[in-house]
């Protein structure tokens, strides 16, 4: 299967990185089946980072590994799903030992409604059938090592604003 992660760079092998931010499944290396998702990621950074060019990174998958890997998986968002992207956000500290991750993105456009959910405002079943009205993309998260192995890179698009 071919997934994708957009970047100001060229990234041939890639690595487990420690975002400067909170992400939804924490630390690591997050790519999505959506190139789509990561164009506008890329273009997003470009803008952000004053950069004239950034890099669609294409992989394939090997999913036939998923067996041998701590996998934790979310095909649609549920009261696991918000209660662990929640933790990951907020949560001093938070870790979790799986080696992938996978599950809809919790980008800035439906954030909002998390920040209801974690202020009391709504309930997470309000938080679930909300978020199921966006058409959400999803995410894997490679979040070890012996994960990256079941990547292979297959080239990389340059993107030109």
């Amino acid at each position: 299967m071919k997934i994708y992660h957009g970047s100001l760079e060229v990234v041939e092998h890639p690595i487990i990185l420690k975002p400067n931010r909170k992400l939804d499944y924490g630390d690591g290396f997050y790519t999505t089946t959506s190139k789509k998702q990561a164009k506008e990621w890329v273009e997003r950074r470009m803008l952000e980072k004053h950069s004239t060019c950034g890099h669609i990174n294409v992989y394939e998958f090997d999913d036939k590994m998923l067996p041998e890997l701590n996998c934790l998986i979310f095909p649609e968002p549920n009261e696991e799903w918000a209660e662990f992207v929640m933790a990951n956000r907020t949560k001093y500290n938070f870790k979790h030992d799986y080696d992938i991750v996978y599950g809809p993105v919790a980008n800035d456009r439906v954030y909002l409604q998390f920040g209801l959910y974690e202020a009391g405002a709504i309930s997470v079943d309000t938080l679930i059938r909300e978020l199921k009205t966006y058409k959400l993309i999803d995410q894997y998260l490679f979040h070890t090592d012996k994960a990256l192995t079941a990547l292979r890179f297959i080239e990389s698009i340059k993107i030109e604003l």
